[in-house]
Order: structure tokens, then sequence, then C-alpha cells
């Protein structure tokens, strides 16, 4: 597919970025909601939906976005990415959380999530711990491959299915769930699904270039730019699930759909890495990238603290918990951003 020269300058790439995040916000919600349909029409449920399909169905423009800045040569754009979108994922169920009643909406969730949210952190630390390793004791083990996968990245899929089969060995008890008339035949919704699937993934395409000529054009390293804005951008999906969610009073569905985002956007590290020409994915991480990833594990660590304890702590110590983790959040997107300014 033909792109404008990297020479390009912010005339056109800022149009394209912006006009290339419109798409995947409005297009990412649509997957959410015919991908919600299928779990209605098919009888999955809606905690499948959760960690699972809804999960899968937002981390769709993370998957396209990725794929292409690995293509490109811009793996600390797609590792920047990874990473900020596990912050913002945090920082969205925070958001919800406290707009949808703080202590009794984290009451709703069944302890059994608690499983999830280990398997997030423990997939992100090991994404960050990998990087390290890299960083302090580079040598021929942590540029081996197979079949262009580094062997980091193959062991982080390990982690994956051996923890994602743990999390349903222990499958929580969930809310009561709606049988409302979703007004969709079951082929129209699986046909919808793959359009809007389709939409998703030519928007990330474009979405990853832009932003690749941002960084250019702007002296800003693109690990930067991926952790500090096409994050946002890509989390959009997140933030409308997590509402929809939480109006229905699923706030099983909503924490499920957020932690199961985490957990998947690790392993798509570990797909984009076969598309990497250049080395190991996680062996491009940046100052920039550790910072992030620090503050991705320690925020799903405190979040599922605030859950495991609201029947503990009381509204304002809840209230404040959520509050502390926007505060967090700002200040590690400062700090990132004094770590990639130009010189």
């Amino acid at each position: 597919m033909p792109f404008v020269p990297h020479e390009v300058g912010f005339i056109i790439s800022v149009p394209v970025f912006l006009a290339s995040a419109v798409a995947v916000v409005f297009l990412g919600v649509q997957l959410a909601k015919y991908g919600d349909a299928l779990a209605t029409l098919t009888g999955w449920g809606r905690l499948f939906v959760g960690s699972i399909l809804v999960a899968l169905a937002t981390s769709l423009p993370e998957l396209s976005h990725n794929f292409t800045a690995v293509r490109i040569d811009e793996p600390e754009l797609a590792l920047g990415d990874v990473l900020g979108s596990n912050i913002v994922n945090i920082l969205v169920l925070a958001v919800v959380a406290l707009l949808f009643g703080g202590r009794r909406f984290l009451q709703q969730v069944a302890p059994e999530q608690g499983y999830l949210i280990v398997l997030a952190a423990i997939m992100t630390g090991l994404a960050v711990m990998l990087a390290a390793w890299h960083a302090l004791a580079p040598g021929p083990l942590t540029e081996a491959n197979l079949w262009q996968i580094g062997f980091s990245s193959i062991f982080l899929l390990v982690v994956y299915v051996i923890g994602m089969r743990l999390v349903y060995q222990h499958p929580a008890v969930s809310q009561e769930e709606g049988e409302d008339d979703v007004g969709i035949s079951l082929g129209r919704a699986w046909v919808m699904f793959g359009i809007v699937s389709l939409g998703v993934v030519v928007s990330g395409i474009f979405l990853a270039q832009s932003a690749a000529w941002i960084a250019e054009a702007s002296g800003v390293s693109s690990g930067i730019v991926g952790i500090l804005a096409v994050s946002i951008v890509t989390s959009m999906p997140e933030v409308s699930a997590t509402i929809g969610a939480a109006r229905l009073g699923a706030a099983d569905l909503a924490v499920a759909g957020i932690y199961g985002s985490c957990v998947f956007n690790i392993t798509i590290l570990a797909y984009s890495d076969f598309f990497l020409r250049s080395g190991v994915i996680l062996n491009t991480a940046e100052p920039a990238h550790f910072v992030a990833g620090g503050i991705a594990v320690g925020l799903i660590l405190f979040g599922g603290l605030l859950i495991w304890g609201c029947h503990r702590f009381s509204q304002p110590v809840i209230v404040t918990g959520l509050a502390l983790i926007a505060v967090v959040y700002l200040l590690g997107a400062v700090q990132v951003a004094l770590l990639g300014a130009p010189g």
C-alpha cells in the first residue's frame, strides 16, 4: 500500500492521524456493539464476552496499529502503544467507577475476577522484565528467535495460555444477565462484525503510519508518541464498552473487558514480533517504556486492590483511590513526555 514519503510534515500527517483516530474510535465502538450482540445471540454470556470477545474486539485497533508499526520499522511505537494502552485501560476503569457509584460499582464485581487481574499484572510485568534483561545484559539468548518470533515473545504466549486456562478454572459468579432482544439476526451480526473488524484494521494502518510521520517531523521519539497519543486513541473502544457495561449494571463485564484487554494487549507484542525483521520487539525498549511499564503494573495491581477491598474500605477511601489512579496517570504522562522531549 503506498504511503506518503517519510518527509511529510504536520500539514499532512496531523489530519491523517486525526481522521484515522476518529475512524478507530467509531469503528471500535461498533465492533464492541456487534460483539456483544453475538454473545447474546449465541448464548456465550457476559463474562465470556468481557474477557475474550470484547477484550479482543476492543483491542483490534492496537493489533492492526502494531502490525503496521513494526512493518514500517517502528517497533518502539508498537511497544509504547501496548504499555500506554494498559495504563489508559485502568484510567478508564477508575473514571467509570467514579461516575457510576465508586464503592457500589466495585462491589458488583465477583471476587474471582482477581485471577484475571493478577494475570494482567504478571503479563505486563514480564514484558517489562524481559525488556530490561536485554537492556542490562544483552546477549545471544535475548536475541534468539524462532520463525522471526523472539523467545521472549514465545514465553509471553505460553504464560498467556496457561494463565487464561487458570482463569477459566475459576469462573466468576455472574450478575443476572439481560435477555433483551438485540434487534439483529445472528447472520447479520456476524457479517457486520467482520466488516467493522476490517475497517478497524485499515484505520489502524493509517494511524500507525501517520503517528510515525508526526514523530519524525517533530523530533519526538516514536515510543513517546505511542505511549501518550496512540494509546489513548486505540483505547477509545474500551471507554465505550466499559461505559456501556456500567449502564447495564454489568460491572463484571466492564472489569473483565478492561483487564482482559490488558492481558491480550501484551500478547500483541508476540504477534507483532513475527512481522519485525530487524530484531526482537522487546529489545527495542527505551527509558520511557520502562517508566510506562512500571506505571502500568502498579495501576493494574492498585485497581485490583480497590476491587478486593471494596467491601472493607469506606466510600471516601475508594473514591480517593480511584482519583489517585488519575493523578498517577497524569504524573506518569508528564515524566514520559520529559523523557522523550527533543534534545
